[in-house]
C-alpha cells in the first residue's frame, strides 16, 4: 500500500513540476502581449502591456480643451484603468488555463 502511494505522489509531483514550468512559460510569454483601449468614445486610446507598463497613449487634439482640462485628465485615468483592468483579465483566464480553473493565491502567478 506504501509503495502505490508512492507512486501516486511521484506522479502528482510531475503534474505539479509542469504545471510550474507551463505557468512560467506563459508569464513570460503575456509580457509580450499588449491590449489596446479607449474612453470617452475615442478621445483616449493607450496600449498597455502583460508587465502593466503602458507603451502609448494617443489624445486625439478634439479632446483638448484649455478651459477643460479635468475632463481630459478623467479620461486618461480611465483608460490607463480599463487597460490594467483588461490586462489582468487577459492573465487570469490564460492562467487558468493551464491550472484547470484552480484560483492561486496572487504571489503565485
Amino acid at each position: 500500500m506504501f509503495n502505490g502511494g508512492m507512486n501516486n505522489m511521484q506522479g502528482m509531483m510531475k503534474k505539479v513540476q509542469k504545471m510550474q514550468a507551463e505557468m512560467v512559460k506563459l508569464q513570460e510569454e503575456l509580457k509580450t502581449r499588449t491590449i489596446e483601449t479607449t474612453a470617452g468614445g475615442g478621445a483616449v486610446t493607450l496600449v498597455v502591456n502583460g508587465k502593466k507598463e503602458l507603451e502609448s497613449i494617443k489624445i486625439d487634439p478634439a479632446a483638448v480643451d484649455p478651459e477643460d482640462v479635468e475632463m481630459l485628465q478623467d479620461l486618461i485615468v480611465t483608460a490607463v484603468n480599463e487597460g490594467m483592468r483588461k490586462i489582468d483579465e487577459m492573465t487570469e483566464k490564460e492562467m487558468s488555463k493551464v491550472t484547470g480553473g484552480i484560483k492561486l493565491p496572487g504571489g503565485m502567478l
